[in-house]
């Protein structure tokens, strides 16, 4: 998280009190502004496809749309293979109407090209099947 993304982008606005007074902090207006006229874009988890990745990814990839020709739309923050998942995870900017679970785009990876497909948050496995197995 930086200065150019806000909580409403990162699914943190539960954490924003609204109510409080113009006084209590400069960012305030701007964050009741973004409350009410909603964001463009979403930090999301994805899962990949594809081997493990054998390390973390050190640049941001390009996401693009599977449709041809391609479109960019977002990139992906951060990636890493999970050994608890056993799957290739992380994540990635979305516009909004591409940041529901399901949702696939195009992602040039340092090992090549992988599909993304977005996943809801935390990365976990609720029934426990991997212990089981």
């Amino acid at each position: 998280m930086t200065e150019e993304h806000n909580p409403f982008e990162l699914g943190l606005g539960r954490l924003v009190d609204l109510h409080l007074p113009d006084e209590a902090s400069i960012s305030l207006p701007a964050l009741r502004r973004i409350h009410r006229e909603g964001v463009r874009r979403r930090l999301v988890g994805v899962e990949f496809d594809g081997e493990p990745f054998p390390d973390l990814n050190f640049t941001r990839w390009p996401a693009t749309t599977p449709a041809h020709p391609p479109r960019p739309v977002g990139e992906v923050t951060s990636a890493v293979y999970s050994p608890g998942l056993r799957k290739n995870i992380g994540y990635c900017w979305l516009p909004t109407e591409l940041a529901v679970p399901g949702s696939q785009v195009m992602v040039e990876s340092e090992w090549g090209p992988r599909t993304a497909t977005v996943v809801p948050l935390p990365f976990v496995d609720p029934e426990k099947r991997i212990p089981r197995s």
